[in-house]
Protein backbone atom coordinates (compact mmCIF):
# COMPACT_ATOMS: atom_id res chain seq x y z
CA UNK A 1 0.00 0.00 0.00
CA UNK A 2 2.64 2.39 0.79
CA UNK A 3 5.04 1.36 -2.09
CA UNK A 4 2.02 2.65 -4.66
CA UNK A 5 1.05 5.68 -2.90
CA UNK A 6 5.24 6.05 -3.26
CA UNK A 7 4.62 5.30 -7.45
CA UNK A 8 1.29 7.42 -7.35
CA UNK A 9 3.55 10.36 -6.24
CA UNK A 10 6.42 9.76 -8.14
CA UNK A 11 4.33 9.37 -11.61
CA UNK A 12 2.02 12.16 -11.03
CA UNK A 13 4.45 14.75 -8.87
CA UNK A 14 4.46 17.00 -12.22
CA UNK A 15 0.48 17.43 -11.74
CA UNK A 16 0.64 17.75 -7.87
CA UNK A 17 3.00 20.16 -8.14
CA UNK A 18 0.98 22.08 -11.03
CA UNK A 19 -2.06 22.01 -8.92
CA UNK A 20 -0.49 23.21 -5.67
CA UNK A 21 0.90 26.37 -7.23
CA UNK A 22 -2.91 26.57 -9.14
CA UNK A 23 -4.14 26.86 -5.70
CA UNK A 24 -1.34 29.81 -4.60
CA UNK A 25 -1.85 31.52 -7.71
CA UNK A 26 -5.69 32.14 -6.99
CA UNK A 27 -5.34 32.56 -3.63
CA UNK A 28 -2.82 35.00 -3.98
CA UNK A 29 -5.49 36.28 -6.57
CA UNK A 30 -8.34 36.21 -4.04
CA UNK A 31 -6.30 38.02 -1.44
CA UNK A 32 -5.61 40.97 -3.46
CA UNK A 33 -8.68 41.69 -4.21
CA UNK A 34 -9.75 41.53 -0.66
CA UNK A 35 -7.02 43.90 0.30
CA UNK A 36 -7.89 46.48 -2.39
CA UNK A 37 -11.48 46.22 -1.78
CA UNK A 38 -11.28 47.26 1.59
CA UNK A 39 -9.32 50.47 0.63
CA UNK A 40 -11.88 51.40 -1.72
CA UNK A 41 -14.46 51.22 1.01
CA UNK A 42 -12.05 53.25 3.15
CA UNK A 43 -11.65 55.72 0.57
CA UNK A 44 -15.57 55.86 -0.26
CA UNK A 45 -15.74 56.72 3.71
CA UNK A 46 -13.43 59.44 3.44
CA UNK A 47 -15.21 60.83 0.74
CA UNK A 48 -18.23 60.77 2.43
CA UNK A 49 -16.78 62.42 5.68
CA UNK A 50 -15.08 64.98 3.62
CA UNK A 51 -19.08 65.96 1.67
CA UNK A 52 -20.55 66.15 5.24
CA UNK A 53 -17.94 68.88 6.13
CA UNK A 54 -18.36 70.80 2.89
CA UNK A 55 -21.97 70.24 3.40
CA UNK A 56 -21.90 71.73 7.11
CA UNK A 57 -19.15 74.37 6.01
CA UNK A 58 -22.18 75.55 3.00
CA UNK A 59 -24.35 75.53 5.80
CA UNK A 60 -22.45 78.46 8.08
CA UNK A 61 -22.06 80.31 4.58
CA UNK A 62 -25.86 80.27 4.10
CA UNK A 63 -26.84 81.57 7.69
CA UNK A 64 -23.75 84.01 7.15
CA UNK A 65 -25.76 85.14 4.13
CA UNK A 66 -29.38 85.19 5.83
CA UNK A 67 -27.49 87.84 8.59
CA UNK A 68 -27.54 90.54 5.93
CA UNK A 69 -29.98 93.71 7.05
CA UNK A 70 -32.39 94.87 4.75
CA UNK A 71 -33.50 98.62 4.50
CA UNK A 72 -36.77 99.77 2.45
CA UNK A 73 -36.51 103.15 1.06
CA UNK A 74 -38.92 105.32 -0.97
CA UNK A 75 -37.48 107.12 -3.92
CA UNK A 76 -39.03 109.78 -6.42
CA UNK A 77 -38.73 112.51 -8.70
CA UNK A 78 -36.04 112.49 -11.49
CA UNK A 79 -35.72 108.78 -11.72
CA UNK A 80 -36.20 106.72 -14.23
CA UNK A 81 -38.33 103.78 -12.03
CA UNK A 82 -39.38 105.59 -9.21
CA UNK A 83 -40.90 103.26 -6.54
CA UNK A 84 -40.17 101.42 -2.68
CA UNK A 85 -37.20 99.34 -3.11
CA UNK A 86 -35.43 97.21 -0.72
CA UNK A 87 -31.39 97.20 -0.32
CA UNK A 88 -28.83 96.14 2.14
CA UNK A 89 -29.01 98.68 4.88
CA UNK A 90 -24.93 99.06 4.20
CA UNK A 91 -25.46 100.47 1.07
CA UNK A 92 -25.76 104.13 0.02
CA UNK A 93 -27.98 106.59 -1.82
CA UNK A 94 -25.57 106.08 -4.91
CA UNK A 95 -26.68 102.54 -4.57
CA UNK A 96 -30.10 103.24 -4.27
CA UNK A 97 -30.19 105.40 -7.35
CA UNK A 98 -28.75 102.28 -9.44
CA UNK A 99 -31.41 99.96 -7.76
CA UNK A 100 -33.41 102.46 -8.90
CA UNK A 101 -32.81 102.25 -12.19
CA UNK A 102 -30.59 105.30 -12.69
CA UNK A 103 -31.44 109.07 -12.79
CA UNK A 104 -33.29 111.04 -15.12
CA UNK A 105 -31.55 112.81 -18.24
CA UNK A 106 -33.04 115.97 -16.17
CA UNK A 107 -31.82 115.08 -12.47
CA UNK A 108 -29.49 117.47 -10.19
CA UNK A 109 -28.01 115.84 -7.27
CA UNK A 110 -26.31 119.21 -6.52
CA UNK A 111 -28.37 119.22 -3.29
CA UNK A 112 -28.32 115.44 -1.97
CA UNK A 113 -25.69 114.10 -0.58
CA UNK A 114 -25.21 110.62 -2.89
CA UNK A 115 -22.56 109.24 0.15
CA UNK A 116 -24.99 109.39 2.53
CA UNK A 117 -25.97 105.53 4.17
CA UNK A 118 -29.17 104.49 3.52
CA UNK A 119 -31.73 103.70 6.56
CA UNK A 120 -35.38 101.63 6.88
CA UNK A 121 -38.12 103.72 5.74
CA UNK A 122 -35.85 106.39 4.08
CA UNK A 123 -37.11 108.32 1.69
CA UNK A 124 -35.55 109.93 -1.28
CA UNK A 125 -35.95 112.80 -3.79
CA UNK A 126 -34.40 113.56 -6.44
CA UNK A 127 -35.03 117.21 -8.00
CA UNK A 128 -34.84 118.53 -11.27
CA UNK A 129 -32.70 121.39 -12.51
CA UNK A 130 -35.61 123.37 -13.32
CA UNK A 131 -36.67 123.43 -9.83
CA UNK A 132 -32.73 123.33 -7.77
CA UNK A 133 -32.98 126.35 -9.83
CA UNK A 134 -36.34 127.89 -8.90
CA UNK A 135 -35.70 127.44 -5.64
CA UNK A 136 -32.24 129.10 -6.18
CA UNK A 137 -33.75 132.27 -7.96
CA UNK A 138 -36.12 132.46 -5.05
CA UNK A 139 -34.08 132.41 -2.73
CA UNK A 140 -31.93 134.54 -4.47
CA UNK A 141 -34.77 137.53 -4.59
CA UNK A 142 -35.61 136.96 -0.92
CA UNK A 143 -32.14 137.46 0.50
CA UNK A 144 -31.96 140.53 -1.33
CA UNK A 145 -35.45 141.94 0.00
CA UNK A 146 -34.31 141.17 3.20
CA UNK A 147 -30.48 142.36 3.35
CA UNK A 148 -31.78 145.54 4.61
CA UNK A 149 -33.44 144.41 7.32
CA UNK A 150 -30.25 142.57 8.67
CA UNK A 151 -27.92 145.36 7.86
CA UNK A 152 -29.38 147.45 10.66
CA UNK A 153 -28.39 147.30 14.10
CA UNK A 154 -32.00 148.20 15.73
CA UNK A 155 -33.94 145.42 15.01
CA UNK A 156 -37.17 145.81 12.98
CA UNK A 157 -40.20 143.54 13.81
CA UNK A 158 -42.02 144.97 10.54
CA UNK A 159 -39.90 143.11 8.54
CA UNK A 160 -40.48 140.32 6.07
CA UNK A 161 -37.85 138.03 7.54
CA UNK A 162 -39.22 138.14 11.05
CA UNK A 163 -43.07 137.52 10.19
CA UNK A 164 -42.37 134.44 8.38
CA UNK A 165 -40.15 133.10 11.28
CA UNK A 166 -42.28 134.42 13.91
CA UNK A 167 -45.55 132.34 12.05
CA UNK A 168 -43.35 128.94 11.24
CA UNK A 169 -43.13 129.31 15.37
CA UNK A 170 -46.89 129.77 15.93
CA UNK A 171 -47.70 126.87 13.67
CA UNK A 172 -45.36 124.26 14.78
CA UNK A 173 -45.49 124.02 18.61
CA UNK A 174 -43.03 120.58 18.29
CA UNK A 175 -39.34 120.40 19.16
CA UNK A 176 -37.01 120.41 16.04
CA UNK A 177 -35.07 117.40 15.66
CA UNK A 178 -31.73 118.19 14.91
CA UNK A 179 -30.93 115.44 13.23
CA UNK A 180 -34.11 115.10 10.66
CA UNK A 181 -35.00 118.68 9.87
CA UNK A 182 -34.95 120.54 6.45
CA UNK A 183 -32.95 123.52 6.13
CA UNK A 184 -35.79 125.30 6.18
CA UNK A 185 -37.39 124.21 9.35
CA UNK A 186 -33.94 124.37 10.98
CA UNK A 187 -33.73 128.55 10.14
CA UNK A 188 -37.13 128.75 12.38
CA UNK A 189 -34.64 128.28 15.29
CA UNK A 190 -33.50 131.82 16.74
CA UNK A 191 -30.29 133.07 15.31
CA UNK A 192 -30.13 130.22 12.85
CA UNK A 193 -29.91 131.05 9.36
CA UNK A 194 -29.05 129.53 5.60
CA UNK A 195 -25.21 129.21 6.51
CA UNK A 196 -25.81 127.81 10.29
CA UNK A 197 -28.33 125.60 9.20
CA UNK A 198 -26.79 124.01 6.32
CA UNK A 199 -23.48 123.83 8.80
CA UNK A 200 -25.85 121.68 10.74
CA UNK A 201 -26.81 119.21 7.62
CA UNK A 202 -23.03 118.81 6.61
CA UNK A 203 -21.85 117.95 10.38
CA UNK A 204 -24.40 115.21 11.08
CA UNK A 205 -23.94 113.59 7.73
CA UNK A 206 -21.19 112.54 9.11
CA UNK A 207 -21.92 112.42 12.82
CA UNK A 208 -25.27 112.18 14.24
CA UNK A 209 -26.36 114.14 16.82
CA UNK A 210 -26.47 111.84 20.31
CA UNK A 211 -27.11 115.06 22.49
CA UNK A 212 -28.71 118.63 21.86
CA UNK A 213 -25.52 119.76 23.10
CA UNK A 214 -23.34 118.24 20.40
CA UNK A 215 -24.61 120.90 18.18
CA UNK A 216 -22.18 123.16 19.41
CA UNK A 217 -19.69 120.99 17.68
CA UNK A 218 -20.88 122.82 14.28
CA UNK A 219 -18.75 125.77 13.73
CA UNK A 220 -20.30 129.03 14.20
CA UNK A 221 -22.61 127.76 16.91
CA UNK A 222 -21.37 128.83 20.63
CA UNK A 223 -22.71 128.28 24.18
CA UNK A 224 -24.34 131.65 24.06
CA UNK A 225 -26.29 130.35 20.74
CA UNK A 226 -27.43 127.17 22.46
CA UNK A 227 -28.88 128.35 25.48
CA UNK A 228 -30.73 130.05 23.14
CA UNK A 229 -32.26 127.33 20.94
CA UNK A 230 -32.00 124.00 23.43
CA UNK A 231 -35.47 124.56 24.67
CA UNK A 232 -37.02 124.32 20.96
CA UNK A 233 -34.54 121.75 19.69
CA UNK A 234 -34.72 117.17 19.89
CA UNK A 235 -32.67 114.59 19.22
Amino acid sequence: MENSFKEFIYFHKNKIIGFILTIIVIGGGFLTYYIYDNKDNKTDTKEVKTNNIIVKDDTKKEEKKDETKYCYYDIKGSIKKPGVYKIDCNKRIIDAIEVSGGLSKNADTSVINLSKQVYDGMVIKIYSKSEVNNYLKTIEKETKKESICNSENIKNDACINNEKKEEKQDTNNSLVNINTASLEVLTTLPGIGESKAKSIIAYRDKNKFSKIEDIMNVEGIGESLFVKIKENITV
